[in-house]
Protein backbone atom coordinates (compact mmCIF):
# COMPACT_ATOMS: atom_id res chain seq x y z
CA UNK A 1 0.00 0.00 0.00
CA UNK A 2 1.13 3.56 -0.61
CA UNK A 3 0.20 7.19 -0.02
CA UNK A 4 -1.22 7.59 -3.53
CA UNK A 5 -3.82 4.92 -2.77
CA UNK A 6 -4.71 6.66 0.49
CA UNK A 7 -5.14 10.00 -1.27
CA UNK A 8 -7.27 8.42 -4.00
CA UNK A 9 -9.62 6.86 -1.43
CA UNK A 10 -9.95 10.10 0.52
CA UNK A 11 -10.56 12.20 -2.58
CA UNK A 12 -13.17 9.74 -3.89
CA UNK A 13 -15.14 10.21 -0.67
CA UNK A 14 -14.69 13.99 -0.75
CA UNK A 15 -16.00 14.08 -4.32
CA UNK A 16 -19.18 12.17 -3.51
CA UNK A 17 -17.80 8.83 -4.80
CA UNK A 18 -17.39 10.33 -8.27
CA UNK A 19 -14.09 8.90 -9.53
CA UNK A 20 -14.00 11.21 -12.54
CA UNK A 21 -14.13 14.28 -10.30
CA UNK A 22 -11.60 12.72 -7.91
CA UNK A 23 -9.21 12.11 -10.80
CA UNK A 24 -9.57 15.72 -11.98
CA UNK A 25 -8.84 17.04 -8.48
CA UNK A 26 -5.74 14.83 -8.24
CA UNK A 27 -4.59 15.57 -11.81
CA UNK A 28 -4.59 11.93 -12.84
CA UNK A 29 -6.77 9.53 -14.83
CA UNK A 30 -10.04 7.95 -13.69
CA UNK A 31 -8.89 4.40 -14.56
CA UNK A 32 -5.73 5.01 -12.55
CA UNK A 33 -7.73 6.03 -9.49
CA UNK A 34 -10.07 3.05 -9.84
CA UNK A 35 -7.16 0.61 -10.24
CA UNK A 36 -5.30 2.01 -7.21
CA UNK A 37 -8.38 1.68 -4.99
CA UNK A 38 -8.98 -1.91 -6.15
CA UNK A 39 -5.35 -2.79 -5.44
CA UNK A 40 -5.63 -1.37 -1.92
CA UNK A 41 -8.83 -3.36 -1.32
CA UNK A 42 -7.14 -6.55 -2.54
CA UNK A 43 -4.15 -5.94 -0.26
CA UNK A 44 -6.37 -5.31 2.75
CA UNK A 45 -8.72 -8.16 1.92
CA UNK A 46 -11.87 -6.04 2.30
CA UNK A 47 -14.13 -3.86 0.19
CA UNK A 48 -13.77 -0.20 1.05
CA UNK A 49 -16.61 0.72 -1.30
CA UNK A 50 -19.82 -1.06 -2.29
CA UNK A 51 -20.21 -0.93 -6.08
CA UNK A 52 -22.93 -1.10 -8.67
CA UNK A 53 -21.14 -2.08 -11.83
CA UNK A 54 -18.16 0.25 -12.05
CA UNK A 55 -19.79 2.97 -9.95
CA UNK A 56 -19.11 3.44 -6.27
CA UNK A 57 -22.37 3.42 -4.31
CA UNK A 58 -21.33 3.87 -0.67
CA UNK A 59 -18.53 3.37 1.85
CA UNK A 60 -18.79 -0.04 3.54
CA UNK A 61 -18.58 -0.51 7.31
CA UNK A 62 -14.94 -1.73 7.18
CA UNK A 63 -14.34 1.05 4.67
CA UNK A 64 -15.37 3.62 7.28
CA UNK A 65 -12.60 2.34 9.57
CA UNK A 66 -10.10 2.36 6.72
CA UNK A 67 -11.08 5.93 5.85
CA UNK A 68 -10.59 7.05 9.47
CA UNK A 69 -7.10 5.51 9.49
CA UNK A 70 -6.26 7.12 6.16
CA UNK A 71 -7.30 10.53 7.51
CA UNK A 72 -5.02 10.07 10.52
CA UNK A 73 -2.09 8.94 8.36
CA UNK A 74 -2.42 11.85 5.94
CA UNK A 75 -2.84 14.29 8.82
CA UNK A 76 0.40 13.06 10.35
CA UNK A 77 2.06 13.37 6.95
CA UNK A 78 0.97 17.02 6.84
CA UNK A 79 2.30 17.44 10.37
CA UNK A 80 5.69 16.07 9.33
CA UNK A 81 5.84 18.61 6.51
CA UNK A 82 4.92 21.42 8.90
CA UNK A 83 7.54 20.33 11.43
CA UNK A 84 10.14 20.44 8.67
CA UNK A 85 8.99 23.90 7.64
CA UNK A 86 8.96 25.08 11.25
CA UNK A 87 12.54 24.13 11.95
CA UNK A 88 14.01 24.92 8.55
CA UNK A 89 12.23 28.28 8.24
CA UNK A 90 11.47 29.48 11.73
CA UNK A 91 9.94 32.82 10.79
CA UNK A 92 8.62 32.38 7.28
CA UNK A 93 5.87 30.51 5.50
CA UNK A 94 2.17 30.99 4.86
CA UNK A 95 -0.57 31.51 7.41
CA UNK A 96 -3.85 30.34 5.90
CA UNK A 97 -6.91 31.84 7.59
CA UNK A 98 -10.49 30.70 6.89
CA UNK A 99 -13.17 33.11 8.02
CA UNK A 100 -16.42 34.87 7.17
CA UNK A 101 -16.75 38.23 5.40
CA UNK A 102 -17.63 40.14 8.57
CA UNK A 103 -14.65 38.77 10.51
CA UNK A 104 -12.31 39.42 7.57
CA UNK A 105 -13.51 42.99 7.14
CA UNK A 106 -13.82 44.15 10.74
CA UNK A 107 -11.89 41.88 13.12
CA UNK A 108 -8.83 40.61 11.27
CA UNK A 109 -7.10 43.71 9.82
CA UNK A 110 -5.50 44.71 13.14
CA UNK A 111 -4.20 41.24 14.12
CA UNK A 112 -3.00 40.56 10.55
CA UNK A 113 -1.09 43.86 10.47
CA UNK A 114 0.52 43.10 13.85
CA UNK A 115 1.49 39.60 12.73
CA UNK A 116 3.14 40.97 9.60
CA UNK A 117 5.18 43.37 11.71
CA UNK A 118 6.40 40.52 13.89
CA UNK A 119 6.89 38.07 11.02
CA UNK A 120 7.61 40.11 7.87
CA UNK A 121 8.45 36.94 5.92
CA UNK A 122 5.12 35.27 6.65
CA UNK A 123 2.60 35.49 3.83
CA UNK A 124 -1.10 35.61 4.79
CA UNK A 125 -3.71 33.76 2.71
CA UNK A 126 -7.24 34.83 3.61
CA UNK A 127 -10.05 32.45 2.57
CA UNK A 128 -13.60 33.78 2.98
CA UNK A 129 -16.78 31.72 3.02
CA UNK A 130 -19.81 30.79 5.07
CA UNK A 131 -19.23 29.18 8.50
CA UNK A 132 -19.63 25.63 7.20
CA UNK A 133 -17.12 26.32 4.42
CA UNK A 134 -14.73 27.70 7.05
CA UNK A 135 -15.05 24.41 8.95
CA UNK A 136 -14.49 22.35 5.80
CA UNK A 137 -11.35 24.31 4.90
CA UNK A 138 -9.93 23.53 8.33
CA UNK A 139 -10.88 19.86 8.12
CA UNK A 140 -9.34 19.33 4.69
CA UNK A 141 -6.14 21.11 5.73
CA UNK A 142 -6.37 24.11 3.40
CA UNK A 143 -6.46 26.49 6.41
CA UNK A 144 -4.40 26.63 9.60
CA UNK A 145 -6.88 28.60 11.68
CA UNK A 146 -10.57 29.46 11.35
CA UNK A 147 -12.74 32.22 12.82
CA UNK A 148 -16.54 32.30 12.72
CA UNK A 149 -19.60 32.60 14.92
CA UNK A 150 -21.45 29.50 13.69
CA UNK A 151 -20.64 25.86 12.87
CA UNK A 152 -17.09 25.53 14.21
CA UNK A 153 -18.10 23.75 17.42
CA UNK A 154 -20.33 21.32 15.50
CA UNK A 155 -17.50 19.27 13.97
CA UNK A 156 -15.70 16.51 15.87
CA UNK A 157 -12.67 16.95 13.63
CA UNK A 158 -12.10 20.45 15.03
CA UNK A 159 -11.05 21.97 18.31
CA UNK A 160 -12.73 25.34 18.82
CA UNK A 161 -12.32 27.92 21.57
CA UNK A 162 -14.37 31.05 22.31
CA UNK A 163 -12.51 34.13 21.08
CA UNK A 164 -14.73 37.13 21.85
CA UNK A 165 -18.40 37.97 22.32
CA UNK A 166 -20.48 40.61 20.58
CA UNK A 167 -24.05 41.79 20.00
CA UNK A 168 -26.13 42.92 17.07
CA UNK A 169 -27.08 46.56 16.53
CA UNK A 170 -30.03 48.18 14.79
CA UNK A 171 -29.02 50.67 12.07
CA UNK A 172 -31.26 53.29 10.47
CA UNK A 173 -30.84 56.63 8.67
CA UNK A 174 -30.90 59.67 11.04
CA UNK A 175 -34.43 60.68 9.98
CA UNK A 176 -35.98 57.27 10.64
CA UNK A 177 -38.51 57.06 13.55
CA UNK A 178 -36.40 54.39 15.29
CA UNK A 179 -33.39 56.73 15.31
CA UNK A 180 -34.80 58.40 18.43
CA UNK A 181 -35.61 55.11 20.19
CA UNK A 182 -32.85 54.02 22.60
CA UNK A 183 -34.16 50.46 23.11
CA UNK A 184 -36.22 49.28 20.12
CA UNK A 185 -38.61 46.40 20.77
CA UNK A 186 -39.15 43.28 18.67
CA UNK A 187 -42.67 44.48 17.97
CA UNK A 188 -41.31 47.73 16.53
CA UNK A 189 -38.83 45.83 14.35
CA UNK A 190 -41.47 43.36 13.17
CA UNK A 191 -43.47 46.31 11.85
CA UNK A 192 -40.57 47.45 9.64
CA UNK A 193 -38.95 46.00 6.51
CA UNK A 194 -35.65 44.50 7.66
CA UNK A 195 -32.26 44.11 6.01
CA UNK A 196 -29.91 41.59 7.63
CA UNK A 197 -27.62 38.60 7.20
CA UNK A 198 -28.22 35.38 5.34
CA UNK A 199 -29.50 32.68 7.76
CA UNK A 200 -26.11 30.93 7.93
CA UNK A 201 -24.10 34.05 8.79
CA UNK A 202 -23.19 36.30 11.71
CA UNK A 203 -25.61 35.22 14.40
CA UNK A 204 -28.73 35.29 12.20
CA UNK A 205 -30.10 32.22 14.03
CA UNK A 206 -30.42 34.25 17.23
CA UNK A 207 -32.39 36.90 15.39
CA UNK A 208 -34.81 34.34 13.96
CA UNK A 209 -35.17 32.60 17.33
CA UNK A 210 -35.98 35.85 19.12
CA UNK A 211 -38.84 36.66 16.74
CA UNK A 212 -40.12 33.07 16.80
CA UNK A 213 -40.22 32.99 20.60
CA UNK A 214 -42.47 36.06 20.55
CA UNK A 215 -44.54 34.56 17.73
CA UNK A 216 -43.63 37.46 15.46
CA UNK A 217 -42.93 37.20 11.72
CA UNK A 218 -40.20 39.62 10.62
CA UNK A 219 -40.44 41.18 7.17
CA UNK A 220 -36.90 40.56 5.93
CA UNK A 221 -36.77 42.20 2.52
CA UNK A 222 -33.06 41.63 1.81
CA UNK A 223 -30.45 39.17 3.06
CA UNK A 224 -26.72 39.57 2.54
CA UNK A 225 -23.47 38.02 3.74
CA UNK A 226 -21.62 41.34 3.91
CA UNK A 227 -22.25 44.02 6.55
CA UNK A 228 -21.24 46.83 4.17
CA UNK A 229 -23.88 45.66 1.69
CA UNK A 230 -26.53 45.74 4.42
CA UNK A 231 -25.52 49.27 5.45
CA UNK A 232 -25.59 50.45 1.83
CA UNK A 233 -29.20 49.34 1.36
CA UNK A 234 -30.24 50.80 4.71
CA UNK A 235 -28.86 54.17 3.59
CA UNK A 236 -30.94 53.85 0.42
CA UNK A 237 -34.07 53.48 2.57
CA UNK A 238 -34.76 49.83 1.82
CA UNK A 239 -35.36 48.99 5.48
CA UNK A 240 -34.02 48.78 9.03
CA UNK A 241 -30.66 47.05 9.24
CA UNK A 242 -29.50 44.46 11.76
CA UNK A 243 -25.72 44.06 11.72
CA UNK A 244 -22.89 42.96 13.99
CA UNK A 245 -21.71 45.73 16.31
CA UNK A 246 -18.15 45.57 14.94
CA UNK A 247 -19.53 46.73 11.58
CA UNK A 248 -20.43 50.08 13.19
CA UNK A 249 -17.40 50.43 15.45
CA UNK A 250 -15.59 53.01 13.33
CA UNK A 251 -18.66 54.69 11.87
CA UNK A 252 -18.95 58.35 12.89
CA UNK A 253 -21.86 60.78 12.63
CA UNK A 254 -20.93 61.41 8.99
CA UNK A 255 -21.65 57.78 8.10
CA UNK A 256 -25.31 58.53 7.44
CA UNK A 257 -26.48 55.89 9.90
CA UNK A 258 -27.59 55.76 13.54
CA UNK A 259 -27.05 52.55 15.51
CA UNK A 260 -28.77 51.19 18.61
CA UNK A 261 -27.60 48.17 20.66
CA UNK A 262 -29.80 45.08 20.23
CA UNK A 263 -28.28 42.73 22.80
CA UNK A 264 -31.46 43.03 24.87
CA UNK A 265 -33.39 41.61 21.90
CA UNK A 266 -31.10 38.97 20.44
CA UNK A 267 -28.64 38.18 23.23
CA UNK A 268 -24.88 37.99 22.79
CA UNK A 269 -22.98 35.95 20.23
CA UNK A 270 -19.65 34.19 20.59
CA UNK A 271 -17.11 34.09 17.78
CA UNK A 272 -14.85 31.06 18.00
CA UNK A 273 -11.37 30.27 16.77
CA UNK A 274 -10.79 26.73 15.54
CA UNK A 275 -8.01 24.34 14.54
CA UNK A 276 -8.02 20.89 13.02
CA UNK A 277 -7.79 18.27 15.76
CA UNK A 278 -4.30 16.77 15.87
CA UNK A 279 -2.76 19.43 13.60
CA UNK A 280 0.81 20.64 14.12
CA UNK A 281 0.77 24.43 14.43
CA UNK A 282 3.74 26.63 13.64
CA UNK A 283 4.85 29.38 16.01
CA UNK A 284 3.30 32.18 13.98
CA UNK A 285 -0.11 30.43 14.09
CA UNK A 286 -0.01 30.51 17.89
CA UNK A 287 1.11 34.14 17.77
CA UNK A 288 -1.77 35.07 15.49
CA UNK A 289 -4.28 33.36 17.80
CA UNK A 290 -2.89 35.33 20.75
CA UNK A 291 -3.29 38.53 18.74
CA UNK A 292 -6.96 37.72 18.13
CA UNK A 293 -7.84 37.62 21.84
CA UNK A 294 -6.01 38.14 25.14
CA UNK A 295 -7.90 35.05 26.36
CA UNK A 296 -6.06 32.81 23.89
CA UNK A 297 -2.57 31.58 24.77
CA UNK A 298 -0.29 28.98 23.26
CA UNK A 299 -0.57 26.87 26.43
CA UNK A 300 -4.36 26.95 26.29
CA UNK A 301 -4.46 26.00 22.61
CA UNK A 302 -1.94 23.19 23.07
CA UNK A 303 -3.97 21.84 25.98
CA UNK A 304 -7.13 21.87 23.87
CA UNK A 305 -5.37 20.17 20.95
CA UNK A 306 -4.08 17.52 23.33
CA UNK A 307 -7.60 16.70 24.46
CA UNK A 308 -8.54 19.48 26.86
CA UNK A 309 -11.89 20.07 25.16
CA UNK A 310 -13.56 22.94 23.33
CA UNK A 311 -14.40 25.18 26.28
CA UNK A 312 -11.29 25.46 28.39
CA UNK A 313 -12.37 28.86 29.64
CA UNK A 314 -15.47 31.01 29.74
CA UNK A 315 -15.90 34.50 28.33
Amino acid sequence: MNLHQFRFVREAVRRGLNLTEAAKALHTSQPGVSKAILELEEELGIEIFQRHGKRLRRVTEPGQHVLASIERILLELDNLKRIGEEFSKQESGTLSIATTHTQARYMLPGPVALLRRRYPDVRVALHQGNPDQVARMLIDGSADIGLATESLEDHDELISLPCYDWQHVIVVPPGHPLASVERPTLEQLAAEPLVSYHPTFTGRRRIDQAFAQRKLTPDIVLEAIDSDVIKTYVKLGLGVGIVAEMAMRDEGAESGLVSRPAGHLFGRNVSRVAFRRGAYLRQFVFTFAELLSDRLTRALIERALAGGGNDDYQL
